[in-house]
């Protein structure tokens, strides 16, 4: 699954979450033919960025080529649970990557552009949020 190799600090401050904000990086389409378009806002992890890729490639039968344009780099710790207040941040759990309306998730090139639409579309429903499918 996807993790960075290093980073520059170990845990981050959680932030805030931006509801009305849009997306202004990778909103379209750079490398396929067909993409999916993210319409909500959520922190997706990497299980599920490779439980939608998974989903691509076994409708898809490693027909075309997938581009994935996310990365999950921002860690997120967590504590052992029934554990009393105090004793400071938890250990790194997971990694997310912040998505917001606009950015694209994943594309594809080099199939039939009807089994493409409908592979992102059964990706989409792996995904936390709602996503919409999008052609050059």
């Amino acid at each position: 699954m996807l993790l960075p190799k290093k980073t520059k600090h170990r845990k981050w401050h959680k932030g805030r979450s931006r509801k009305r904000m849009v997306e202004t990086r990778g909103t379209s389409l750079a490398f396929g033919q067909v993409g999916l378009k993210a319409t909500g806002s959520a922190w997706l992890n990497s299980r599920q960025i490779e439980a939608a890729r998974r989903t691509i490639t076994n409708y898809l039968k490693r027909e075309g080529r997938l581009w994935i344009r996310v990365f999950p780099d921002k860690p997120v710790t967590a504590r052992p649970p029934e554990l009393t207040m105090g004793g400071g941040k938890g250990s790194v759990d997971h990694y997310v990557m912040v998505v917001r309306p606009g950015r694209i998730i994943f594309e594809i090139d080099g199939a039939d552009p009807t089994k493409m639409k409908e592979a992102l579309s059964r990706a989409g429903h792996k995904l936390p949020f709602k996503t919409s499918v999008i052609s050059k």
